[in-house]
């Protein structure tokens, strides 16, 4: 026995063997690729692996949910309208702009508060403000940090993406949000791209096309706030992970606006775009191990649901009585 087979047996409350952990997890992967699986219920499922039986690739989950969770995105664009997208975007640009700026203040702020480490704390605003594990990963290089700061970024904000993916629906129920509200709300106020889809797909078609578009454009901004960060931590380094899958999700837009050959295998690229996010839920799920949890500390997961609980509830408010 390897001695990070050890390790994970140590962890997890079934002591099964390799090749009894890998078999469940084989099986609970296609039990997610099939329809009768919801983005939360993969989720949720990916948590129960993580403590029962371990990952038996995690070396390999965080590679593996970054492409699925892109490719996926792309997959989502066959079923979306160019006018629609556009006047989405519309509508969430100025929410955009003012909750990212926003978010980043109050997290310096809160980071300063708490005397958290200064990279850890930048990586949490960042994943908070813009799109979660993916401006963790393009920032994390700008600003030289250390694996066990991302790892912490990472941890805090797959957290609480568990969590938003259910009590999202629940308050834009509560409120009585429109599709379109609950959507923009979404795009703002969960972290990442994954449970944005994975909530608003809950909610309705048109409150997926809103989230998303917007959640996209949000990515944008990796650019502009990787490159502020060079000077902000004196980085000569101008490396910079552009989400180009982002240009292809838009092709994908196009493609089945004005092209109606591409509108006859739409429907099969969502479908299969959408059993691609729900198994990236559960891969996300399934890394959240008992080690993952400990490690993000108190104080990093203190800041990021104060600095969650301020964005949300202030991008609600808007919606509702500015929008």
């Amino acid at each position: 026995m390897n001695t990070q087979h050890q390790l994970t047996q140590s962890l997890t409350f079934l002591h099964l063997n390799e090749n009894t952990r890998k078999v469940v997890f084989i099986l609970c992967v296609i039990l997610c690729l099939t329809p009768f699986i919801s983005p939360a219920i993969a989720l949720l499922l990916g948590l129960a692996v993580a403590q029962l039986s371990g990952h038996p690739y995690l070396h390999l989950n965080h590679k593996a949910t970054h492409l699925l969770l892109q490719v996926s995105v792309v997959g989502l664009g066959f079923g979306m309208n160019v006018h629609s997208a556009m006047q989405a975007g519309k509508e969430g640009v100025l929410f955009t702009i003012a909750s990212i700026a926003s978010t980043l203040v109050f997290g310096f702020l809160i980071g300063k508060w708490l005397k958290i480490e200064k990279k850890t704390s930048y990586l949490i605003s960042n994943g908070t403000a813009i799109c979660g594990g993916s401006a963790i990963a393009a920032i994390s290089p700008v600003i030289k940090a250390e694996e066990k700061q991302i790892s912490v970024a990472l941890g805090c904000v797959f957290i609480l993406n568990s969590v938003a993916l259910f009590v999202f629906p629940i308050v834009g129920h509560y409120f009585n949000l429109s599709q379109t509200q609950f959507g923009l709300w979404c795009a703002i106020a969960i972290h990442d791209t994954s449970s944005v889809v994975g909530a608003a797909s809950k909610y309705g078609a048109h409150a997926l096309e809103v989230a998303t578009t917007v959640k996209l454009a949000r990515a944008l901004w990796i650019v502009p706030i990787a490159f502020l960060s060079t000077f902000l931590f004196k980085n000569n380094s101008k490396k910079v992970a552009i989400p180009y899958f982002i240009g292809l999700f838009i092709l994908a837009m196009i493609a089945n606006t004005y092209l109606p050959v591409v509108k006859l295998i739409s429907p099969y690229m969502v479908m299969i775009a959408k059993a691609g996010l729900t198994l990236t839920l559960f891969l996300i799920g399934a890394g959240l191990s008992r080690q993952v949890l400990a490690s993000v500390g108190f104080k990093p997961l203190l800041q990021g649901v104060v600095l969650w609980i301020l964005i949300s509830v202030s991008a609600l408010y808007a919606i509702l009585h500015l929008a």
